[in-house]
């Protein structure tokens, strides 16, 4: 076997060099000519070169590594960024949504609105004892009244349920402790609280308080009493603004409320003191509001001016209450422009809230005062009962 296999490999060394001349007989130059079609071989490279090669492709790979690891970090960046605009999104959703309110809904006839209604929402009033006295027995013992109003958007429907924290409730003061009646009642009251949430009011508003005097040692002052809630518009007949109500809670007015000043359905003519001017002496406030120039000039020379609802919205702001016997009749008027466009009229749009608000109150418990302190997110057990008789 081993000798055919080398004559096998003997043959084709021959055959391999059949047809190539004798060494004698090449052409000079012969031995490094490069045959035709026949690929000149590289030259090899110096070992300096290599090493430079080499330490390129190391570069090149650690490199590539180095960008990688950088476009990981930056893709978990941007999934970090996405992640925060989806958080900011949520907020700015549930945010919208508290702001809108749980018993708020859109209108489909919003362009029926009238332009005379500036605003309108919901109404409560409270009134708080004299320091140490936790039910008053008259109007006597009463320290001071207050209305919160709870603005609602102008294009919206009232819902089922609690109205929902906006956290744009504010609370106004009235010191004559009860409600203006005739025009010839005209008190001065002020603005204690502005952009409240219903948090905010619970701890520095609804709840009792006591504390330390260097005289008469533990005060005790009591906590908000309920005294009525409804609804509200902030109306402009031209000339004059108006703050119209129309009662829900209680259905029947008691003795407390007509004490109180309240009716079924009421209003007062409202007016803003002008801050430039010095207020009349029984109702100066340690600081005045901060209103913008723009709001200030808008005052002009005037020292009342119709009261418009961003003005409700500063801190110690002064508006004079005047009240209306007509009722509610004046300040819902129709204006001429709505009433050529085919406008709802004031009256109507009120009412049509009232009943809204009357539903969803009657939802949400079985007594008057649960129903109030419920709608402001406060626990009704730890508050007074709404009282009809002193």
């Amino acid at each position: 076997m081993t000798t055919t296999t080398r004559s096998s490999a003997k043959e084709r060394g021959n055959s391999t060099n059949e047809g190539a001349p004798p060494a004698s007989k090449a052409e000079p130059g012969s031995k490094h000519k490069v045959e035709e079609g026949t690929k000149s071989p590289e030259p090899k490279r110096p070992k300096k070169s290599d090493e430079k090669e080499q330490k390129t492709i190391e570069e090149t790979i650690g490199g590539s590594e180095q960008t990688k690891q950088e476009q990981q970090a930056e893709q978990q960046e941007q999934k970090e960024e996405i992640a925060k605009d989806s958080e900011k999104e949520d907020v700015a959703k549930a945010e919208k949504e508290t702001a809108t309110g749980d018993a708020e809904e859109p209108r489909e006839d919003a362009k029926n609105i009238p332009s005379s209604i500036l605003e309108k929402g919901i109404i409560y009033f409270f009134f708080r004892g004299r320091v140490g006295i936790d039910r008053p027995s008259d109007v006597d013992e009463i320290a001071r009244s207050y209305i919160i109003l709870r603005p609602i958007a102008k294009d919206a429907k009232l819902g089922s349920g609690p109205i929902g924290d906006a956290g744009n409730s504010r609370v106004c003061v009235v010191p004559k402790k009860v409600l203006p009646k005739t025009g010839k009642d005209r008190w001065i009251s002020f603005v204690e609280k502005t952009g409240a949430s219903f948090s905010e009011l619970k701890d520095e508003f609804l709840k009792s308080n006591d504390y330390e005097t260097k005289t008469a040692g533990t005060r005790h002052s009591p906590a908000a009493t309920p005294v009525a809630e409804g609804v509200y518009a902030i109306t402009s007949t031209g000339k004059d603004s108006h703050l119209a109500y129309i009662l829900t809670l209680p259905d029947k007015l008691g003795e407390v409320q007509k004490e109180i000043g309240l009716k079924e359905k009421g209003s007062f003519i409202i007016s803003t003191r002008n801050p430039q001017y010095e207020p009349p002496k029984n109702a100066r406030l340690p600081k005045g509001p901060e209103y913008p120039k723009e709001l200030l000039e808008e005052f002009r020379s005037l020292r009342w001016a119709p009261t418009q609802p961003r003005h409700l919205d500063y801190v110690n702001t002064q508006f004079l209450l005047v009240g209306e016997s007509s009722g509610i009749a004046k300040a819902l008027e129709q204006q001429k422009k709505d009433q050529k466009e085919g406008k709802n009229e004031p009256a109507e749009e009120l009412e049509q809230l009232e009943e809204e608000d009357a539903q969803r109150m009657q939802d949400l418990d079985d007594d008057d005062a649960a129903r109030i302190f419920a709608d402001l997110q406060a626990d009704a057990g730890h508050y007074p009962k709404l009282p009809t008789t002193f």
